[in-house]
């Protein structure tokens, strides 16, 4: 059984930030891409970071510069920092985990960020 556990997200003022974590389970966590994902309301859901297992990173243009994914495979968790939070940052973020057989998403945590 594969599970994603998302928490850290809130409600912060602009300029603010957060950390999110994604605990994982289920398998080897170590060699599966993981990533955050975000949908704000309307909207479709949008990739924000991607990290490998070799722990490249990929950022949507939006969040360069302000959020940093990172991984602990010991604690099988991936985080997410997001410093300088805008409005604009507001959604529901959730924690992607590619598998070579499939995709497994958790539940979602939601990050409010008033100007």
């Amino acid at each position: 059984q594969v599970w994603l556990v998302e928490s850290g997200g809130g409600l912060v003022q602009a300029g603010g930030s957060l950390r999110l974590s994604c605990a994982a389970s289920g398998r080897i966590f170590s060699i599966d891409a993981m990533g955050w994902y975000r949908q704000a309301p309307g909207k479709q859901r949008e990739l924000v970071a991607t990290i490998t297992s070799s722990g490249s990173t990929n950022y949507a243009d939006s969040v360069k510069g302000r959020f940093t994914i990172s991984r602990d495979n010991a604690k099988n968790t991936v985080y997410l920092q997001m410093n300088s939070l805008k409005p604009e940052d507001t959604a529901v973020y959730y924690c992607k985990r590619t598998t070579l057989l499939r995709d497994y998403w958790g539940q979602g945590t939601q990050v409010t960020v008033s100007s």
